[in-house]
């Protein structure tokens, strides 16, 4: 887990997802469809919140937990900048497959959009999501993003010199059986797994999790800027999105994304 506080001790992610603004609009657009009017949210592996920071504007009581301690700090100061701090019920450094600071039960929905990117080991994955039912009330709602095997595939074939070892169709093909990629390049992105669509929503099925919808969060991330400053010299942007979200959850399209959201509800083994 080191290399992982490392890498995001280094790396801008607030400026990730204002840099890459189609997931985060996309992802909201679900949530906020889904969300129950009210009540008390985690955002488990919150990265420094820009979720909970939209979640907290919207009165819900949010949580905030992460594995970097740098970035649990800066959602401090981004709810105190904010004006937001009273709508948070505490910040938690934790591990996602460990959260030992909070109850059975106790969250109305939860969101888990980054450390299933991390865990290479299915046990570990296991323990990850069988935390977030420990933590959810029963038919509470959960909402987890996972990286898409067969867009990295892609990414893989049409830029090899930036996927490194991915730069040899055999280490390609390694990957394709495996999922599980490490960067050559230091400084890169950490250890990931990256899972085949259709074994999505089987794994939160296994782990007791109903599945609602599978949307892919940025399948506009295709589109170069190029192509987004054509839209929006016409002033089409605002039409863009709303395509995108549109075909978001469209099963023939979900492998354009390289992020993907699952959007499910805890069943009770009772």
């Amino acid at each position: 887990m080191s290399k992982i506080i490392d890498y995001y001790n280094q790396f801008d992610e607030w400026g990730r997802l204002d840099r890459e603004p189609i997931e985060f609009q996309v992802n909201w657009h679900f949530m906020k469809k889904y969300m129950p009017k009210t009540g008390e949210i985690l955002d488990n592996g919150a990265g420094p919140g820009k979720y909970s920071m939209k979640l907290a504007k919207e009165g819900y009581q949010v949580t905030l937990t992460d594995l970097t301690p740098k970035l649990v700090d800066i959602a401090k100061d981004k709810a105190i900048e904010l004006n937001l701090h009273n709508q948070f019920k505490g910040f938690y450094t934790m591990d996602a497959r460990h959260l030992y600071k909070l109850d059975d039960g106790q969250f109305d929905a939860t969101l888990m959009l980054g450390p299933m990117y991390h865990l290479q080991d299915e046990y570990d994955r296991k323990k990850a999501v069988q935390e977030l039912y420990r933590v959810t009330k029963n038919d509470g709602l959960v909402f987890v993003a996972f990286m898409s095997r067969v867009r990295h595939i892609m990414n893989s074939l049409s830029n090899p010199e930036n996927w490194k070892p991915n730069n040899s169709m055999r280490e390609i093909d390694k990957f394709s059986k495996t999922g599980q990629f490490d960067h050559r390049d230091e400084g890169r992105f950490t250890g990931a797994y990256y899972f085949e669509i259709n074994e999505i929503k089987e794994f939160m099925t296994a782990n007791g999790f109903d599945c609602i919808e599978l949307i892919g969060s940025n399948i506009g991330t295709f589109l170069s800027n190029e192509n987004w400053n054509y839209w929006k010299e016409k002033d089409e942007v605002n039409e863009v999105m709303n395509l995108l979200i549109e075909r978001a959850n469209d099963p023939t399209v979900l492998g354009l994304s390289s992020h993907l959201l699952f959007i499910g509800k805890k069943v009770s083994k009772d």
